[in-house]
């Protein structure tokens, strides 16, 4: 897997002129779901692909905001994946490369574009997308990850490592703990086992939802403005619109550690990145930035 992420950056920056680009592409969440099956999508189809395709997995965020996202970096560290080896939406031009009529594009985790991608979806020739393929009454849907899992194991069964079964099992895991099902439906733990059972020296289940319970709510190495744009969530009635952030911690930690006495006073520049239209004058602080940048639609 490794090898392969490389070779795509590598051809992606070396090559001029693209001739035909196969793009796998999540959604913005970028959450560990959506990332490591686009990871594993790209690289099957790398695999079983004719010459002359370029397959290139697209992480669906600007790079600078790859930080937030605490879980999946670690997940992606633990499997030593350099972060130099993702693309990232603001890297690739995929408007050019299908007016050029050189582009497909595989959607993941859902099956709509970006409101800016609108024009792409002659290029989309393929969904995976849990929800369209899970039993509504089924307690816990189907991950993308165990949708790509199955078409591998069908297609390609001899791609699945035991490093790639580890991160789709931890991904599949992940899942299910953000779902807050009591138990892992049968359809989870029929192919959680098979790769169990194909390699038996993967660490207990136990210890990878332990990991990730303490990944999940972990702002280590952030920022304060990382930290409260992490999450950051808008809200709106079609005036209005409101911002919300969530930052998991005490209340005594966070008068100590996140918010000091005029440590609450955010860079305009990053936060008018995730707000277009924001007119907040520097050293406004993140909440009178947030109100009145984000009630733009009223005025």
């Amino acid at each position: 897997m490794e090898e392969f992420l490389q070779r795509a950056k590598s051809k992606l920056n070396r090559s001029k002129r693209l001739e035909k680009v196969h793009v796998v592409i999540g959604p913005k969440s970028c959450d560990l779901d959506s990332l490591i099956s686009t990871f594993t999508y790209a690289y099957f189809l790398d695999k079983v692909s004719p010459p002359g395709v370029l397959c290139l997995p697209v992480l669906n965020i600007p790079r600078t905001e790859f930080n937030y996202f605490t879980e999946t970096r670690f997940i992606l560290e633990e499997l030593n994946i350099s972060e130099s080896f993702h693309i990232f939406r603001d890297e690739i031009n995929l408007h050019q490369l299908n007016d050029e009529g050189k582009l497909s594009v595989t959607l993941v985790g859902g099956n709509v574009l970006a409101s800016e991608d609108k024009t792409l979806e002659s290029a989309v020739v393929k969904v995976i997308n849990p929800v369209e393929q899970s039993d509504a009454n089924v307690e816990f849907r189907e991950s993308s990850s165990s949708l790509v899992l199955k078409e591998i194991l069908q297609e390609a069964p001899e791609l699945i490592t035991e490093q790639l079964a580890h991160r789709l099992r931890g991904s599949i895991l992940f899942k299910w703990m953000t779902m807050e099902s009591e138990k892992i439906s049968e359809k989870q733990e029929e192919i959680l086992s098979v790769l169990e059972e194909k390699f038996p020296n993967l660490p207990p289940r136990e210890d990878i939802i332990n990991v990730l319970q303490e990944t999940q709510f972990s702002a280590q190495g952030l920022s304060i403005e990382q930290t409260m744009l992490k999450d950051l969530k808008e809200l709106s009635d079609g005036e209005i619109k409101v911002a919300i952030s969530t930052v998991s911690m005490n209340l005594e930690m966070s008068r100590i550690e996140l918010f000091p006495k005029g440590a609450w006073l955010v860079n305009r520049d990053t936060f008018q990145s995730r707000n277009s239209g924001s007119t907040c004058e520097p050293g406004t602080s993140v909440l009178h930035c947030t109100l009145r940048s984000l009630q733009r639609g009223k005025e």
